[in-house]
């Protein structure tokens, strides 16, 4: 099972200089993406336990637009392992005019991580 989330971040994310965002507001994103998924596939929103493995790939920009892609990798009892890609599908492009944009073939993947939430076996409403 897969759920892809797909957001422009503003000027309102940038966290450092340069419209940087910090990798805190991906991090955001991935547990985004996993609520959905734990929606999907016991219709309760669940516990974020852990993340594990987590990279930064490449910055991240205020006017990126990312595609973020969490799949579940096994369900236990109560514990969901999934894995989450972000990937940068267009970028930016201010040295070309102030509304200027480039689409990314492929995307680049920019973050990456691996988590494990927990869904108590009393809110679990259906299972995939």
């Amino acid at each position: 099972m897969e759920f892809v989330l797909r957001v422009r971040l503003s000027s309102g994310d940038a966290h450092y200089g340069g419209n940087l965002v910090d990798g805190a507001r991906v991090m955001g994103l991935f547990g985004d993406a996993a609520t959905a998924l734990l929606v999907h596939s016991d219709g309760d929103e669940g516990l974020f336990l852990a993340y594990e493995d987590v990279l930064f790939k490449a910055p991240v920009f205020a006017g990126d637009f990312l595609e973020v892609v969490a799949r579940m990798e096994e369900m236990g009892n109560t514990s969901r392992r999934m894995s989450f890609a972000a990937y940068k599908v267009i970028t930016a492009n201010p040295q070309a005019g102030d509304s200027a944009a480039d689409v990314l073939t492929p995307p680049l993947l920019v973050a990456s991580a691996k988590g494990v939430c927990v869904v108590p076996k009393d809110k679990q409403r259906k299972v995939v």
